[in-house]
């Protein structure tokens, strides 16, 4: 059962792969098109969110990032937790491997980075920027070119991931937090342990609903990441089936939300973040030490920390690599963690001074999609060809346990 779960899952983001590479393609043509200020002036916008006396005003690219991405860690967080308690990572060593790759995946690049500067002269408050892995983008490129490929390796990099990504919201908040909001952070708190005592029982998927909103609220009131609150949610959702309908709460949120995450919120949210002008760019600036550092911290960093670790790790007999996987297959993933994207620009505009437009903040962009990219296109080439030579192999032997996107 947990294995046709996961297939289902692989098919759903398989298929929205293409989805949202075109949003963030047609985010990166509109931002340098006549149609660029009415862009960037859309994502400025005040939207006004008002329930009787409960208000609340956001930028419209705030009300993606907090609110649709919020579902996005839900589902998240509801796989994770499937998985720990009745898949792959039930085993404790399955799941030591991607929480110990993340935290070397969080080191190396902090390092590499550190390196760059050092010998081109650049800032060293840069040095955040590439420790996160964008998980939408990493699992949607991991879809297209995973066919033939054990279905464990996405558990890894989704797992991974969410470590590396909550590392960087617990960076986020020692480094760069400006003071919590205590009163609604314990009122989140309470509707988050109301909710773990009455999920006991049988509860109608509209108090679920109710019960999440008033956490989301309260936790964007406090100043917290909202998706640190979603992956907190989730833990409390029931897996086991219930008595009287033999369905498992848990499964079915899974069932329903993850479409919707899939080609509605991620496609937004790629939309909404990857429009980068290039008007004015000098090739001085393209190749400067700020860009450089984040674009290898990212490249480099990335998968000689996680892969290093990994390694390191079932060496010392302290994990075991995903069922199935080489490897060569391992590293592959290793290097789809480079895609720092969507959490290392948000970093990088808390760690790096300057405007949306200033020139830091340019090479800060640059600096990322420039990672983000070479690890794609390296980690997309190096995984389809580990995963045709599987599927071929799979295929002369007659085996099923492989990840079939079709």
């Amino acid at each position: 059962m947990a294995k046709k779960l996961t297939l289902d899952f692989l098919k759903t983001e398989a298929a929205s792969g293409a989805a949202l590479g075109l949003a963030a393609l047609t985010a990166l043509i509109v931002a340098n098109s006549p149609l660029s200020a009415d862009y960037f002036a859309w994502l400025k916008s005040m939207q006004v969110l008002q329930i009787g006396p409960l208000r609340m005003e956001e930028s419209v690219a705030s009300w993606i990032k907090e609110g649709l991405m919020a579902v996005f860690f839900l589902v998240v967080g509801l796989e994770i937790k499937y998985e720990i308690l009745k898949g792959e990572l039930s085993n404790p060593k399955k799941l030591a491997m991607p929480i110990i790759g993340a935290l070397g995946g969080m080191a190396a690049p902090v390092g590499v980075y550190l390196l760059f500067s050092g010998i081109l002269g650049g800032p060293h408050e840069g040095w955040p920027i590439p420790v996160a892995t964008d998980i939408a983008f990493a699992l949607a490129v991991f879809g297209l070119v995973g066919r033939g490929l054990p279905a464990s390796l996405r558990v890894f990099l989704l797992t991974l991931a969410i470590v590396d990504d909550l590392g960087a919201i617990v960076l986020i908040a020692a480094v760069f937090s400006q003071g919590v909001e205590w009163a609604p952070l314990l009122g989140a708190l309470g509707v988050l342990a109301v909710m773990a005592v009455l999920g006991r029982w049988r509860l109608a998927a509209a108090f679920w609903c109710i019960g999440f909103a008033a956490m989301w609220w309260l936790t964007v009131e406090s100043g917290l990441s909202t998706s640190l609150a979603a992956v907190a949610f989730a833990a409390i959702v029931p897996v086991n089936p219930r008595r009287e309908t033999g369905a498992s709460p848990l499964r079915d949120a899974m069932h329903d939300l993850h479409p919707y995450v899939a080609f509605l919120v991620l496609p937004i949210f790629a939309f909404a973040k990857a429009g980068v002008s290039f008007g004015g760019l000098s090739l001085e600036q393209a190749f400067a030490p700020l860009v450089i550092g984040i674009a290898m911290g990212l490249f480099l960093g990335k998968q000689l920390g996680v892969f290093g670790a990994a390694w390191l790790a079932t060496r010392l007999k302290l994990a075991e690599k995903p069922t199935g996987a080489s490897w060569a297959q391992v590293y592959g993933v290793s290097m789809l963690c480079g895609i720092g994207f969507t959490m290392s620009l948000f970093i990088g505009a808390l760690a790096v001074p300057g405007a949306v437009d200033s020139p830091q903040q340019i090479e800060v962009k640059l600096g990322v999609l420039g990672g983000s990219l070479l690890s794609v296109v390296f980690g997309a080439l190096y995984l389809s060809v580990l995963s045709r030579r599987a599927a071929r192999r799979n295929v002369a032997i007659g085996g099923d346990d492989v990840v079939t996107n079709r």
